[in-house]
């Protein structure tokens, strides 16, 4: 049989036969998704041991965290455009040998200023990766099939951000002396050589769409745009939000002339790089992506918080810091994979479902926190951890599939790409934000780290309300205009339309 008619048609679009070897790939995709996406927080807990021993300065060392996360958000869209373009395997598999070599390249790293070029150009990579891995998955599955293996991608997602604390803390337990720290890079080299291979072997290829010559205006405004909105953010803890205030409103204005740009683009019938119809005209993107960057403000900026409450305020060692969050994990991880089976079942109620249930989780670890003896706090709030993990992995694994059930596969790449920045920007928000709050609050409390952390992940929690008034409205829009007819009836209804 051709491998295009069982991996899709030569313009992406599922057809045929689907490939047998699906859910190998899928796990190929899924283990560099986890690994890039746990480099972002990974980091965090050897930054001191990577100063002393490069002796550079804090504001240098911060371009180890800060340049990576800049790098990932930049190239999102563009890296899953050119994916949609000449094809998300020769991509994938590019990027991946990127992140290697970057990878090998920061643990060797005889400087502060090597570390951190090799830091920027591991987040390009994994920045070009993170696309490919939903565009595959709308690419290889179809149906029930779908909503599951985006179940297991956000589980991934879920995963990765809430793990890299203690998987770096773990790291460096193991790798004893004062270089230990050069394996939280060097652990990727053997995972990722080893995620190469398979791919080269498991990815489908399938022939791309007709080549088009990509919007390098379009790529120039995005980027511009998205820097200015970024770069104050990623360096808010050395006072970038005070001195670079200014880039917002520039930022905010190439976006709002990169959006002009794309319609105009779009009507002269020519490619843009964000077709501008994503989010006036396929149901359910636009209001997904909100959510989702709504919902990465305090999901990513209240990790920060924890950290800095167990290890400041409670004398943790990192590792023991980590393993105080893990049971958020765990509840992620085992809703994400039954949610992901139960998303064409109940769709927007499910995540609905998951926001309350967040909520609830998240607003009793505060209280937990706030009340219990410094001795017990962290056993006392793994219950409460637990249930908002349980919420988390019914909210982000649901978002994702019912954002981009209804995208076209040629466009999935780009479509991926824009609703990751969200996430990206979402997060650089929250991981910016919250431990500013969080010092603020101590401060003004006379150094209460209790009650500290107890208001700064209530603050997390109005983001999240944010994102549960979306999905509510978006759930009601559903009701509205399909009567009542349930998600699987209204989803079997887009699928047919996207596909016809």
């Amino acid at each position: 049989m051709n491998r295009n008619a069982r991996a899709g048609g030569p313009t992406g679009e599922p057809a045929g036969t689907p490939d047998p070897r699906r859910w190998k790939a899928l796990w190929v995709t899924l283990a560099t998704g986890f690994m890039s996406l746990l480099d972002v927080t990974i980091v965090a807990v050897a930054l001191p041991s990577m100063q002393r021993e490069l002796n550079a300065s804090a504001a240098s060392v911060q371009w180890v965290v800060s340049g990576y996360a800049l790098a990932f958000a930049l190239v999102l869209v563009p890296a899953g455009r050119l994916g949609d373009a000449v094809g998300r395997r020769r991509i994938f598999l590019g990027a991946l040998a990127g992140f290697v070599l970057c990878s090998a390249a920061a643990g060797a790293a005889p400087t502060v200023a090597w570390l951190a070029v090799a830091r920027i150009a591991q987040g390009a990579c994994a920045g070009c990766l993170a696309p490919q891995n939903s565009a595959l998955i709308q690419q290889m599955f179809r149906g029930a099939e779908r909503g599951r293996a985006f179940g297991l991608f956000g589980a991934t997602v879920g995963i990765s951000s809430a793990v890299g604390p203690v998987t770096g803390g773990l790291i460096l337990a193991l790798a004893h002396g004062s270089q230990g720290w050069r394996w939280i890079f060097y652990v990727n080299v053997p995972v990722g050589a080893i995620a190469l291979l398979l791919g080269i072997r498991l990815l489908p290829r399938v022939a791309p769409g007709r080549r088009e010559r990509l919007d390098l205006p379009g790529v120039a405004l995005l980027g511009a745009g998205v820097l200015g909105l970024m770069l104050p953010l990623v360096f808010a803890e050395s006072g970038g939000v005070r001195r670079l205030w200014w880039l917002f409103l520039v930022g905010v204005a190439l976006l709002a002339v990169f959006t002009r740009w794309e319609r105009w683009v779009a009507a002269r019938e020519r490619q843009p790089l964000l077709d501008p119809r994503l989010l006036t005209s396929t149901r359910g993107y636009a209001p997904g992506a909100f959510l989702g960057a709504l919902y990465f403000v305090g999901f990513s900026g209240v990790w920060l918080v924890f950290a800095l409450f167990f290890q400041n305020g409670l004398g943790y060692e990192p590792l023991g810091s980590g393993l105080a969050v893990t049971p958020f994990a765990i509840g992620s991880a085992a809703a994400a994979v039954v949610a992901g089976r139960l998303v064409e079942r109940f769709g927007r109620l499910l995540t609905i479902w998951g926001l309350v249930t967040v909520l609830a989780g998240l607003g009793a670890t505060a209280l937990v926190l706030r009340t219990a003896p410094p001795g017990t706090a962290a056993w006392l709030a793994a219950p409460a951890l637990f249930v908002g993990g349980l919420g988390s992995g019914c909210v982000i694994p649901p978002n994702l599939t019912m954002t981009l059930r209804d995208v076209p596969v040629r466009m999935a790449g780009a479509a991926g790409g824009a609703l990751q920045t969200g996430q990206r920007l979402g997060g650089a928000v929250g991981t910016a934000a919250l431990p500013g709050f969080f010092y603020m609050v101590l401060a003004a409390d006379g150094g209460n780290y209790r009650t500290a952390v107890a208001l700064s992940v209530a603050s997390a929690l109005v983001t999240m309300l944010a994102a549960l008034a979306v999905a509510l409205l978006d759930w009601r829009r559903d009701r509205h205009h399909h009567g009542r007819g349930g998600p699987r009836e209204v989803r079997a209804e887009h699928c047919r339309a996207s596909q016809g």
